[in-house]
């Protein structure tokens, strides 16, 4: 199975950063000249048989261009959906590293011991998303699918892909409307051909 990872386009809350999580925002005007780039490169490039999307609206708007650029219908897949930052929703990393300095700190230097208040880990993120790696291995072993997700279910699907622990968090960068290609085996084993790439938004103004 080929897999194209993508993020969705630019949203409120990325610059100046917020914790995004489960909020549902639209894309910017950036955010939606940046899916209709993707979508051109997607459809240029490969041939998908499906797209799969978190179901928070900034996915499914990116997911929409991309399907209608390939001809295909849009599946939502809830594995894709965004880390629950729980109390520290829609708050900003200023707000949040004065109110819970530790927690933050720990976030910054060991994200993988951190659950966030009322919220999750990346372990639950971890265990969804191989539940649904497995469930689309079944479906669609011999065919390529898109996959439009968010910064940080990305950072934990290309975790696994590369067998890194989840320590290697910051390690991995995705920046709005970006595209990985990971190619997975029924045997288990997987290649990432291409990360975090966005030489399709090169020409974009903001």
């Amino acid at each position: 199975m080929h897999i194209l990872l993508t993020r969705h386009g630019q949203v409120e809350g990325i610059q100046p950063e917020r914790f995004r999580g489960r909020k549902d925002l639209a894309l910017t005007g950036l955010g939606r000249r940046q899916a209709q780039a993707l979508a051109h490169r997607v459809a240029t490039e490969a041939t998908p048989q499906a797209v799969y999307t978190s179901p928070l609206r900034r996915s499914r708007e990116t997911a929409a261009e991309i399907a209608a650029a390939c001809g295909l219908g849009v599946q939502t897949m809830e594995s894709l959906v965004d880390l629950d930052y729980g109390e520290w929703q829609w708050r900003t990393h200023d707000e949040v590293r004065l109110t819970h300095p530790h927690d933050y700190a720990l976030w910054e230097g060991a994200p993988q011991w951190l659950r966030f208040p009322r919220g999750e880990s990346l372990q639950d993120v971890a265990l969804r998303v191989a539940d649904g790696l497995r469930a689309l291995l079944h479906r669609h072993a011999d065919h390529t699918v898109v996959l439009v997700g968010h910064d940080s279910v990305n950072r934990v699907l290309l975790l696994h892909a590369l067998g890194l622990p989840l320590s290697a968090y910051w390690r991995i960068a995705q920046s709005p409307g970006c595209l990985n290609r990971i190619d997975v085996t029924l045997r288990g084993g997987a290649a990432v051909l291409l990360l975090n790439d966005i030489m399709h938004l090169r020409e974009l103004a903001p």
